[in-house]
């Protein structure tokens, strides 16, 4: 945990100015999941965990979002592991989601929408190999996708800088503890640097 997430965690109030800035967008009324719909799941990581699960619940389709850590050599690790950037794992949330509804392609289209790809190993005030932006495809399928939408990303440029997105496999999924499922549910106005850019890809 960097010194300013500390913070923010005691504090409890901290936002960053780009989440709240009128500005930026918000999205339009979801489409709820099918009660009998099908099931599928993502994995994604693109910083800090809270904001990243709070914004994924904002996406049409998703049923739910656990925040965990993936991509790493082991499957016995906590927090404190992980946040001293040694164990290989990134900060990641596990979505459930209804492909009825929606897709992969615009669920990780949406993933590229609420975070900066283009930071290597840092999302904002945190840094570390645990932040980094990466997709974690369950199968080939999604793999492909997920490439497919890399690609067309750095396509349409928006970012104007490359983009440092990598494409994993999901190794060691670990749910973090459960204060931290639903962080910002618990504490609103909670630490949360993402926010979704009104962007088309």
């Amino acid at each position: 945990m960097t010194h300013t997430r500390a913070l923010a965690a005691l504090v409890g109030t901290l936002s960053i100015v780009a989440c709240t800035s009128a500005t930026h967008a918000e999205p339009p009324s979801k489409k709820q999941a099918k009660a009998d719909g099908p099931r599928e799941v993502a994995i994604v990581a693109a910083g800090c965990f809270w904001g990243v699960e709070h914004w994924m619940m904002k996406a049409d389709g998703v049923v739910s979002v656990d925040v965990g850590y993936v991509g790493g050599s082991s499957d016995k690790v906590g927090y404190k592991q992980v946040s001293e950037g040694n164990t290989g794992h990134a900060e990641a949330v596990k979505i459930v989601f209804d492909p009825s509804v929606t897709s992969y392609d615009k669920l990780v289209s949406f993933f590229f929408k609420i975070h900066d790809p283009t930071t290597k190993h840092r999302q904002g005030n945190d840094v570390g190999s645990q932040y980094r932006s990466a997709i974690f495809p369950m199968n080939d399928a999604q793999r492909a996708t997920a490439a497919a939408v890399v690609s067309r990303v750095e396509k349409v440029g928006v970012w104007q800088k490359p983009l440092t997105t990598t494409i994993e496999a999901p190794t060691n999924w670990v749910t973090a503890e459960e204060y931290h499922q639903d962080y910002l549910v618990k504490h609103p106005g909670g630490y949360d640097n993402h926010y979704l850019r009104p962007y088309t890809f």
